[in-house]
């Protein structure tokens, strides 16, 4: 690939970068389907927006020849304090999308989160890697198949449960509508939502043909007459349950002997009720915009709750993280690590295995540069002392 053709230099150097290569080669509704968010899509750039806010602090004639970007989140060592957070739906931005982050992952030694809703099965990122990786959930109506999926990530050595929270019903996006991901289409529509994949060859050899099967991987069974994404994805729309309470959680962890993450917290008075609920940690996260809109960037709500109950569970967060100085600005507000979701999306669909592994790699130069930069040798020491402003 010519990049320098296309505006983007030799190589591509930041996520941004990821962003555009992506753009150009997925066809537009499973790009859309990847970048867009809920509604006017205000809370997603929020999210990247509101990190943009917030001022590191410069300081100089610090010894920083020896820097530690190591720690530990959930007893779980990691190289650098990021997670591949779970991405529903990302074999088909690249071939076997997940098993390829999950290689990356473990190659830069970090974690990875399989998504309810991923191509590969959790026994397929099981075969692909030899590092523990974690598993996402939603909390289904049909509580024997959410049983067997929590028994399935058990046998695979999962030691993290990541339990989303905030889709008691799916936000609307307007993207996926206009592109056809959502609703029924008229012919038109039809012809012009299957020009969209056949007007984007490499994509449809190398995804579409040499990735298959194209299907919701754990979900197989569940869904066994299932032959196209569609015909599981009407299953998966009828499994959100609007009914689930704070006491389903007692019934999670009945069949989760492992660690519990709830992933969606934006309140203050839900992050108490999930330290008195028993959780060992909750995810900052807004969905990345793609629930409800208008409502808060992940980072602007996460000091109140680190606040309230910082010394009661670990607190990581999510949305809009895009760099590592992004990084470094949410340790400094209390986070233990990020979760990347749209990052890793854009990277993997862009160029496999090895744009996430590159991805990865920049930013841990970022992580390192800003804190010698701020005089800050360990990222487990990082405060709000290494940024400017009140908080």
């Amino acid at each position: 690939m010519n990049l320098e053709t296309r505006g983007l230099g030799l190589a591509p150097g930041t996520a941004g970068d990821y962003r555009e290569l992506a753009r150009r080669r997925l066809p537009r509704q499973f790009f859309d389907y990847l970048d867009g968010a809920a509604y006017d899509e205000f809370t997603a750039g929020e999210n990247l927006a509101a990190f943009r806010r917030i001022q590191l602090r410069q300081r100089v004639l610090r010894d920083v020849s020896q820097l530690n970007l190591g720690t530990q989140v959930l007893g779980q060592a990691l190289a650098m304090p990021l997670i591949l957070g779970p991405l529903g739906l990302a074999g088909v931005m690249a071939r076997r999308a997940e098993a390829q982050a999950a290689r990356a992952a473990e190659g830069s030694g970090v974690a990875f989160c399989e998504s309810t809703v991923s191509i590969c099965s959790i026994e397929e990122v099981r075969a692909a890697t030899t590092a523990p990786f974690w598993y996402q959930l939603y909390v289904m109506r049909d509580r024997s198949y959410a049983r067997e999926l929590m028994h399935r990530a058990q046998a695979a050595g999962c030691p993290i449960l990541v339990l989303t929270v905030d889709l008691a019903v799916m936000g609307t996006r307007y993207r996926d509508i206009r592109n056809g991901m959502a609703g029924v289409l008229p012919l038109a529509g039809k012809l012009t939502k299957a020009w969209d994949l056949v007007s984007h060859p490499r994509w449809l050899l190398d995804v579409a043909i040499r990735g298959k099967p194209l299907m919701f991987g754990n979900l197989t069974t569940a869904v066994p007459d299932a032959r196209s994404l569609p015909e599981f994805k009407s299953w998966v729309d009828s499994q959100f349950d609007p009914r689930i309470t704070w006491d389903d959680l007692a019934w999670v962890r009945q069949n989760w002997s492992g660690k519990i993450l709830l992933k969606g917290i934006l309140d203050v008075d839900d992050a108490r009720q999930a330290a008195a609920a028993g959780a060992d940690g909750i995810v900052v996260s807004n969905h990345g915009g793609r629930q409800l809109d208008g409502v808060e960037a992940s980072i602007d709500a996460l000091p109140r709750i680190v606040d309230a109950v910082g010394d009661k569970l670990e607190v990581l967060m999510d949305g809009g993280v895009r760099s590592g100085l992004d990084v470094v600005k949410a340790l400094a507000l209390g986070a233990k690590a990020c979760m990347l979701g749209r990052a890793w999306g854009y990277a993997v669909a862009a160029r496999g295995e090895a744009g996430v592994a590159h991805m990865l790699s920049v930013m841990r130069s970022e992580i390192a540069t800003a804190m010698a930069l701020c005089g800050e040798t360990d990222v487990r020491r990082l405060s709000r002392e290494t940024l400017l402003g009140p908080d």
